[in-house]
């Protein structure tokens, strides 16, 4: 029974994980015809409905995922093996699908994986941008990137960057016309670049530090932008203060485009980690990766 369930089975995980026929398909690289029909197939000879099927989603069955929780170890486990297997002959190789946010990215993931991925030109890499919390397991990605504070514990951390610093800062014609907040209380009375949280969907509640107790301050402004690039080009605009990371920012508050401000109340933080399900062991590919993003300074 296995071994004529075998595909259907692959095709059913893919489905499961990326909770459409559509998207499964693409990475599949089969028709969503060919997948219906697997499925249609591998529940007749099972006599089990494994999908919820609507108009807008799909969704495992109890039974689905019961077979899901039984599936995806012991692929995972099979995957380890056959990389170690190829691993013999010298050559590393191998998939790794990681997840991660927009400012992690640009700033620490790509400038460290390029020279990984032209020293092992046979380990393939997706790498998607999402700036939402993420069930990496769920997901079906191998591993994700988040800020050390936020990653769940019964998941393996590894730090890959430096302590962080979220700074608040705005263009010159804007404090002179606006005057300079003192404490972040007055943050209220400014015009702010909000953005949204993209899990939670509300409005962020900017993060300060007082005497070593934490104080979050709603803020108001004409705009909310959830892309990092936009708000640093509005604060430069003089459309009101951000509140951005300060490694985004460096050059734009040495050359005197951005004023920095409150920064006594603006604490360090745990920079960004990478996370992952614990193992036994790592396929070597991803083993390599691991080694190739830890940090390997103080920060």
């Amino acid at each position: 029974m296995l071994k004529e369930n075998f595909n259907e089975l692959q095709f059913f995980l893919a489905i499961a994980r990326e909770r459409s026929f559509t998207k499964a398909a693409a990475k599949l690289g089969v028709s969503q015809s060919a997948l219906s029909h697997a499925v249609k197939a591998l529940e007749a000879r099972m006599n089990l409905r494994l999908l919820t099927r609507t108009t807008r989603s799909v969704a495992p069955t109890e039974a689905g995922e019961r077979i899901l929780a039984c599936l995806e170890p012991r692929l995972a486990e099979l995957e380890l093996e056959l990389g170690n297997i190829v691993q013999m002959n010298g050559i590393a190789s191998g998939n790794i699908r990681l997840s991660a946010g927009e400012h992690a990215i640009h700033s620490l993931l790509w400038p460290k994986l390029k020279p990984f991925l032209r020293d092992y030109p046979d380990i393939h890499l997706e790498l998607v941008a999402e700036n939402g919390f993420v069930d990496i397991v769920r997901g079906g990605f191998d591993a994700g990137v988040r800020l050390g504070e936020s990653v769940e514990k019964d998941m393996i951390a590894v730090k890959i960057g430096p302590d962080m610093k979220m700074i608040t800062a705005a263009s010159p014609d804007y404090f002179n016309q606006s005057g300079i907040p003192q404490t972040p209380y007055d943050l209220q009375n400014h015009c702010c670049i909000n953005m949204r949280l993209p899990t939670a969907g509300g409005v962020y509640h900017w993060e300060f530090d007082n005497g070593g107790k934490p104080l979050r301050v709603k803020v108001e402004g004409q705009l909310i932008l959830n892309q990092l690039t936009e708000r640093v080009d509005a604060a430069l605009e003089g459309f009101g203060i951000a509140c951005i990371p300060e490694d985004t920012v460096v050059e734009h508050i040495r050359t005197g485009r951005l004023i920095r401000v409150l920064d006594s109340w603006s604490p360090s933080f745990a920079g960004y980690h990478l996370y992952y399900p614990s193992r036994r062991q790592h396929p070597p590919a991803f083993a390599l990766l691991i080694e190739a993003l830890r940090l390997t300074t103080p920060g």
